[in-house]
């Protein structure tokens, strides 16, 4: 295993991970979900990526959350809390499954009009997603595999996705009226 992160370009077999993925997780949360959805950049064809599955599990409202959580655990997945994003909740897959990051959001919220609106946005924009895309490639170089690393990475990149994750709603909002 490399000790740099790994952002690869773009693998056609994203889209058939996350439905395993969500085929393996619906059967336990239908009753409670709206939706599974594939967020993220492995959800944009053309993005580069870190090659793990973003997925959110949408409910109607909070109250659902805990015995969302008590299913997942039933499943192998424990629940880290909100790992600094109000609103949603992370999980932490048992490591003999795919790696994927899962997340719950409530239908609606900022949490899920985040991933939603900058993964629709950015299927629609190839130019953002090139610039995206070579951001990440040239941070993978300079940062460590190791939970330092992956943090410094992520800082790099938060201004880029707050920008990006504001044309979305712009572009939302544009579309509205």
């Amino acid at each position: 295993m490399t000790d740099m992160i790994v952002v690869s370009d773009y693998d056609p077999r994203w889209p058939e991970w996350f439905e395993d993925l969500r085929q393996r997780l619906a059967p336990h949360v239908a009753d409670l979900a709206v939706s599974i959805e594939h967020v993220g950049s492995t959800a944009v064809p053309g993005c580069a990526a870190k090659p793990i599955i973003d997925l959110d599990i949408v409910v109607p409202k909070q109250a659902v959350m805990p015995e969302l959580i008590s299913r997942l655990a039933g499943q192998g997945y424990r629940y880290e809390g909100d790992l600094g994003i109000l609103g949603r909740a992370a999980f932490r897959a048992s490591p003999s499954v795919l790696e994927h990051h899962l997340y719950a959001v409530v239908a609606g919220t900022k949490p899920h009009l985040d991933h939603v609106l900058l993964r629709d946005y950015l299927r629609q924009r190839p130019d953002e997603v090139q610039r995206y895309s070579a951001l990440k490639v040239a941070l993978a170089q300079r940062f460590r595999a190791d939970s330092q690393g992956r943090r410094d990475y992520s800082r790099a990149k938060s201004a880029l996705v707050e920008e990006l994750v504001a044309k979305s709603y712009a572009a939302r909002a544009a579309g509205a009226s």
